[in-house]
């Protein structure tokens, strides 16, 4: 029975109770039509009629109407085992009717105590309605009728017992299956809560990385372009020229985000010296600060391109806002685990634990999220280095270098 649970199991107890019913109906069918064509006209006969038609009255009432206020589960019970021991006096032959209204005590008793309280209240009242009816105890009341029924009621509480206990651990089984579901509905839900708070916060990183540097820069050199408009032209039509290429770069960075196609020349392909010294040629023409440069033209994935990119991108913002600095040195090195990008200044330099900017931490969950580290170092006055390492799953060779100053 171990197989059975939740609905099964109802369905199983539900389909076993109905056909069992029909026999217990169909024998108290047969009892009153006996009653009615073979039986003489007299007190008796009618007294077991009446018990008989309270007994399917009951049923009939709980059956259809099961919160009605009068008939209850255990006033049904009380009726069955009344009717049980008044035909028991009236009739010799209750026993088949005893057996088929076994399985009532235990489908309305609710708990197996009041059901074997109802079912020894019946065993007792019936063999009560028999010694009476026979004046007196008898040895053939003692070695058949006694002997039988106790037997019969042994079996019953057995089988209840065991009925009652299947039906239990189903109870106990659907529950549990209907906690597991409600359980793993609520972790799907809060999976996705946090796939979307991920990705929101990825959303916002890249923004941060991409859009917003390049609007800073475009203020920036705005603002310069319109200082210097009569004064020097000439550097004003180059800074209206850097806006106008950062705009651009800005538009297919933005077309990336929504999921456009990349298009050629873009972060996430070609060379990582080459997209890196794109950049820092950017950096120094637009700020005029002079940019030391190491590049070694690491071979790595897609991803840590972008990485390198954005921290570059991003610690290059920084000194443009914050360093006040005249030279900025930018290392990208293979090492024997993994890809390093060391980013210095000699600016006035911060106190790293008091940064709360949006910026470094963006980068350290960049690189987190591929392996990786970030190791901030500054102090007031002393300028800043930066390193970023992404570790590399196997030794790759180089594919070439390139160093330059600018």
């Amino acid at each position: 029975m171990t197989a059975l649970a939740g609905p099964t199991a109802d369905a199983f107890w539900a389909s076993s109770l109905r056909r069992w019913n029909t026999v217990c109906w169909l024998l108290f069918a047969v009892m009153a039509v006996g009653l009615v064509t073979i039986d003489r006209p007299g007190g008796s006969k009618y007294a077991a009629l009446a018990l008989l038609g309270g007994v399917v009255l009951c049923y009939a009432v709980l059956d259809r109407f099961p919160d009605n206020p009068v008939v209850r589960p255990y006033v049904y019970l009380s009726v069955l085992v009344v009717a049980l021991g008044g035909l028991a006096y009236l009739r010799g032959n209750y026993a088949a009717l005893f057996i088929v209204t076994l399985p009532h005590y235990w489908m309305f008793g609710r708990t197996p105590r009041a059901s074997m309280g109802f079912l020894g209240l019946a065993t007792a009242g019936t063999l009560t309605g028999s010694v009476l009816r026979q004046d007196g105890w008898s040895v053939e009341f003692f070695s058949e009728t006694l002997v039988s029924t106790l037997i019969v009621v042994a079996v019953g509480v057995l089988i209840g017992l065991w009925a009652h206990s299947v039906v239990a651990q189903s109870t106990e089984r659907a529950r549990l299956i209907e906690e597991l579901e409600r359980t793993q509905a609520q972790l799907s839900e809060a999976h996705q809560r946090q796939g979307a708070a991920d990705e929101r916060e990825r959303m916002a990183r890249d923004i941060h990385d991409t859009l917003a540097q390049g609007f800073a820069s475009i203020v920036v050199l705005a603002e310069a372009a319109r200082a210097g408009l009569h004064s020097d032209t000439a550097r004003s039509a180059q800074q209206l020229r850097s806006i106008e290429s950062t705009a651009r770069e800005n538009l297919a960075e933005a077309r990336e985000l929504v999921g456009s196609a990349q298009q050629p020349g873009q972060a996430a392909a070609g060379s990582v010296a080459q997209t890196l010294r794109r950049t820092l040629d950017r950096f120094a023409e637009d700020t005029g600060l002079t940019v030391d440069a190491e590049l070694r033209d690491v071979v790595c994935d897609q991803q840590t391109r972008i990485a390198l990119l954005r921290c570059t991108q991003e610690s290059l913002a920084n000194v443009r806002k914050h360093a006040r600095a005249s030279t900025v040195g930018v290392v990208l090195a293979r090492q024997a685990y993994g890809v390093e990008l060391e980013i210095t200044d000699d600016g006035t330099g911060f106190v790293v634990g008091e940064s709360a900017g949006f910026g470094l931490d963006g980068m350290r969950k960049r690189l987190a999220e591929l392996g990786g580290r970030l190791t901030v170092t500054s102090s007031l006055g002393d300028g800043t280095r930066v390193l970023a390492w992404i570790p590399l799953a196997a030794p790759m060779p180089v594919a070439g270098e390139s160093g330059a100053e600018t």
